[in-house]
């Protein structure tokens, strides 16, 4: 008696609206192909005035020839690669979903909702005199978003466009103790982890009369070191919108 095959459900037909998508992603991808052809047989029809023209200059105009030929022949297969996933709709769905999963882990990492790592710095900034602000230490996210990072986290909190520095001080006599991020109170020393160009990082933290100088004005040091690989584990939630809605 022969051995029954397992029953597979079949894969579901694509919907419309993954029809329509597809259909008009091949009708985009369509056009750009003519238009490069185009392009291509203007490039070689071209009745220039050449006769004039040295024999270097000539030269120079058939390299460049080639260099556009190669590159739109490139373009033309590309766009051919691409034409040829799209006419199955099933894989555009599936391109559809990577591109919203890439999407989806970019903005997590930018809002700060998502770990994240990558080169960076790691930043100590010590206080013993506590003579730092809030503005202050601020001025060390502004530096370093300034230059490009990616995603910051300041004594384990992570930062984002909403992260507010305060001031802490004393109930005894009001003297400063230190500061608080997000309403989390720290001290000194702080550390700051932050993901991006370490170099670039680095250089702008230690820009003549920039936080480095004020830090050791202060009676403080500010202290970098690059690394190749930086893990920042904190995130935040998500805030709730009470009044904003999307257009």
């Amino acid at each position: 008696m022969r051995d029954r095959q397992p029953l597979t459900s079949p894969k579901p037909p694509p919907t419309r609206a993954a029809r329509w998508r597809a259909a008009a992603l091949i009708g985009v991808l369509v056009g750009l192909l003519g238009f490069a052809i185009a392009v291509q047989v203007h490039a070689n029809s071209k009745d220039d005035s050449l006769d004039s023209l040295r024999d270097d200059d000539l030269i120079g105009i058939l390299d460049d020839q080639n260099a556009r030929s190669d590159r739109l022949r490139q373009e033309i297969a590309d766009l051919q690669a691409t034409l040829g996933k799209l006419t199955d709709s099933g894989d555009a769905a599936v391109a559809a979903r990577q591109q919203a999963e890439q999407d989806r882990n970019t903005l997590g990492i930018l809002l700060g909702t998502l770990p994240a790592a990558g080169p960076g710095v790691v930043v100590t900034v010590t206080d013993a005199a506590h003579k730092l602000h809030a503005e202050d230490v601020l001025d060390v996210v502004e530096e370093l978003r300034g230059a490009g990072a990616e995603a910051i986290s300041f004594g384990g909190v992570r930062v984002s466009t909403q992260t507010a520095f305060t001031d802490v001080t004393s109930q005894a006599d009001g003297s400063a103790v230190g500061i608080a991020v997000d309403g989390t109170p720290l001290r000194a020393p702080y550390q700051v982890l932050a993901i991006g160009e370490a170099k670039t990082l680095d250089t702008a933290l230690n820009i003549p009369g920039g936080i480095a100088a004020t830090v050791r004005a202060a009676g403080g040091e500010l202290t970098v070191v690059e690394r190749t690989a930086v893990t920042i584990t904190a995130v935040r939630d998500l805030p709730t919108l009470n009044h904003a809605k999307p257009r």
